[in-house]
């Protein structure tokens, strides 16, 4: 049975939902203190986040970033601002899935229903030291801030997190990124790798990288 955890502040909203998700046979949770909610959630360790942006005394936003942070998830945001900027936002932030309110029923349960069974088959965040990796969508989450990667730079810093401290070869990178290694152009290697140090540099992990001359990259070794 997967327990969801519901955030919204509004008392009739919270009960509604409530009373929608346990007649579908879920565990839910409603988190009623407002106070620390990063670390309610942590605690009831839910299989889905119901989360409201409009919250009281925290931003529903800094939650879902907060949340993302730790590796929960998934998240999907249920509110009534329905400005296509804050579901921008919303995504940016790690958000898996965004609804206005009202919802309806129906719409609600199968956008629950997804979100569960594609994190099923999904693994979590993968710890890169200074920071976690979100592998499906290349979300990086550092203390409390996150960017996204593109895809040539989420799979590059992935492989690199996932072999570190070893080398990951050029060869293994062309392939990685074009499916082949029968040529490899250093220079659309070494164009990419700069890319993804550029990108990382608001967030101080640019030299985290460390080419290897003749023979490709690796991350530094990091140590507890």
């Amino acid at each position: 049975m997967a327990r969801i955890a519901i955030v919204e502040d509004d008392a009739w909203m919270r009960e509604e939902l409530m009373d929608i998700l346990k007649k579908e046979g879920f565990d839910v949770v409603a988190v009623t203190d407002f106070h620390d909610i990063a670390h309610q959630i942590a605690t009831l360790a839910p299989d889905l986040v119901l989360l409201d942006i409009n919250l009281p005394g925290q931003s529903g936003f800094d939650l879902c970033k907060s949340l993302k942070s730790k590796g929960i998830g998934p998240i999907l945001i249920l509110t009534s601002r329905d400005k296509l900027q804050d579901e921008l936002h919303g995504f940016h932030l790690g958000a898996d899935d965004y609804l206005t309110k009202p919802c309806n029923r129906d719409r609600l349960l199968a956008r629950i229903q997804n979100l569960l069974r594609r994190f099923a088959r999904q693994p979590g965040l993968v710890d890169g030291g200074d920071f976690s990796l979100d592998p499906n969508t290349y979300t990086l989450y550092k203390g409390s801030e996150s960017l996204v990667l593109s895809a040539n730079e989420g799979k590059i810093l992935l492989a690199l997190v996932q072999n570190r401290p070893e080398i990951v070869s050029k060869k293994a990178l062309s392939e990685l990124l074009w499916g082949t290694d029968q040529f490899i152009d250093e220079n659309a290697i070494q164009v990419n790798l700069t890319r993804l140090r550029k990108t990382l540099r608001p967030l101080n992990l640019e030299d985290q990288i460390e080419t290897v001359r003749g023979q490709g990259y690796r991350l530094k070794e990091y140590r507890r």
